[in-house]
């Protein structure tokens, strides 16, 4: 008899699984930072060269684009990991042509949104528009969520770095440069923001199809099947409705504070949620790398190993997203700067929506799960939470126009009304799914608490300087003492495989 000991396959099947996720999760880190370096050029030059009032006007504009864009996407984000999965299955069933299937359905609801945008504008336009060429604004809708499907489809077979390219370089740097050259066309000059985005998000489309045509090739033998499309739009409902209430946690408030307050109050606010919303790409990148692996194991009913899954990269984001928004939050004042004194009064915003998007972290990894064993209820709780953010925001607004407050006031009540609705859609999501799962789903560690005390302690030093020298060296100081603490108390030998290069990991991540 050999003594040589076989190898457990379910402990080889969670190592390929979470060399999967590591692969992804490092991609998403690097590509952080790279969509970090692109996107602030776009906030400081818009601000700078349109002012607050135009950008206020955008920030109205584009979240409500944003949102039809992801009802047109039908929640293929994830839902397309479950059907390739079945798919693959068939006889003849080429992937391909179910990614086309799912085109083919987004631009039948593209189409239409456009078309009564077009039509009725003013849920676009709550504050009038900047200039005549703003409406072509609303042809972002079908290209936005074209894109969603083509990089989902590229996630399924693990390829995170296409959704770098395309959403960390092309999107923000094309929206960058763009904005300036719009300015300096003085036909154009009126709708510039507002054609730099249009731009950017072309920009981004193009680069996910020439990457997902090189993948799967060109679709064979494929026709429109009317009968199957329509079952395909009903069954992507609940993950189209949990996409578009999970993103509207973030677009209401600022929907909210455009009917209810001028573009100038919005563009404060808007700058704050943008430089907010950096850490939240951060954890919303790691959605389609990690629907495969889930449907992967849900076909297998491992629920143990989803519970770990949940566990390890709930962490990860949480622990990356904190040191980022201490580090931002901290110098608070120098970074609303970049838009120009007059948005400095947004500070408290920008600290409070930071610790909102990392309040938030548990709610969108156990909401990846939930989408797929819990349609309905995961659906019901982001009913109650965007319509408890939605009466806490008016009620804010409301209280703060009652005692004669100014308009940072306001924002500083969405911010708060968004950091509620977080906190309780993540304690309820991930009660429910600790239930379900039958396993501990948590994602904090002791060690969080002594990272923080360690910023803290930077940034009280780093705030007493310039506000430049806050800018360049007071943030990466805060964010390496935050580190430096999480690293060594926090993160164990597999967590550290997310910053270590590995054949294994590599070889991991091969295509489904």
């Amino acid at each position: 008899m050999s003594d040589t000991a076989k190898p457990d396959p379910d402990a080889l099947e969670h190592r390929e699984d979470m060399d999967a996720l590591v692969k992804g999760g490092r991609t998403n880190t690097l590509g952080f930072v790279i969509r970090l370096i692109g996107g602030i050029p776009f906030l400081f030059l818009g601000y700078r060269l349109y002012g607050a009032d135009e950008m206020g006007r955008f920030a109205s504009a584009v979240v409500v684009v944003e949102l039809f864009a992801l009802i047109c996407a039908l929640g293929e984000k994830r839902g397309l990991a479950q059907r390739l999965t079945q798919g693959a299955e068939e006889d003849g069933q080429r992937r391909v042509n179910l990614v086309f299937d799912g085109m083919l359905a987004s631009l039948i609801f593209s189409a239409a949104f456009v078309a009564l945008l077009v039509i009725w504008p003013f849920p676009v336009f709550p504050n009038g528009t900047s200039g005549r060429w703003d409406i072509l604004i609303i042809a972002a809708i079908p290209a936005f969520a074209l894109t969603e499907i083509l990089l989902a489809a590229q996630a399924y077979r693990f390829d995170i770095a296409t959704t770098v390219r395309a959403r960390a370089v092309v999107e923000p740097w094309t929206r960058s440069i763009a904005v300036v050259a719009f300015f300096y066309i003085p036909a154009l000059r009126d709708g510039g923001v507002a054609l730099a985005y249009l731009a950017a998000v072309y920009a981004a489309l193009l680069t996910a199809a020439w990457t997902f045509f090189r993948t799967y090739g060109p679709p064979r033998g494929w026709r429109p099947r009317p009968r199957y499309l329509s079952q395909m739009m009903g069954r992507a409902l609940p993950l189209a409705g949990a996409d578009v209430i999970e993103r509207g946690t973030r677009l209401i408030d600022v929907i909210l504070l455009g009917f209810f307050t001028s573009p100038f109050a919005v563009g404060i606010y808007y700058f704050a949620k943008e430089i907010a919303s950096l850490p939240q790409k951060l954890k919303t990148s790691f959605e389609p790398v990690l629907s495969p692996v889930i449907t992967k194991n849900l076909k297998t009913g491992n629920m143990a190993a989803i519970a770990k899954q949940v566990q390890q990269v709930g962490f990860w984001i949480i622990a990356l997203q904190l040191g980022i928004a201490l580090a931002l939050a901290i110098p608070g004042e120098a970074v609303m700067g970049l838009g120009g004194s007059d948005i400095v009064g947004g500070t408290a915003a920008l600290a409070l929506l930071l610790i909102a998007e990392a309040v938030a972290s548990m709610a969108v990894v156990s909401e990846g799960v939930l989408v797929y064993i819990a349609k309905k209820r995961n659906l019901a709780i982001s009913v109650g939470v965007i319509a408890l953010q939605a009466a806490l925001t008016i009620g804010l607004i409301m209280l703060a126009r009652h005692w004669g407050l100014d308009e940072g006031y306001m924002a500083g009540g969405a911010a708060v009304a968004l950091l509620v609705a977080l906190g309780t859609s993540s304690l309820v999501k991930a009660l429910l799914l600790k239930r379900l799962l039958k396993a501990p789903v948590g994602n904090l560690r002791f060690a969080l608490v002594w990272a923080t005390g360690a910023a803290v302690l930077v940034g009280q030093a780093a705030i007493l300087l310039p506000e430049w020298a806050e800018l360049i060296f007071g943030i990466p100081a805060i964010l390496a003492a935050y580190l430096v603490v999480v690293w060594k108390y926090g993160f164990g030998p597999e967590d550290k495989v997310l910053f270590q290069k590995s054949k294994q990991a590599d070889e991991g991540a091969t295509p489904a």
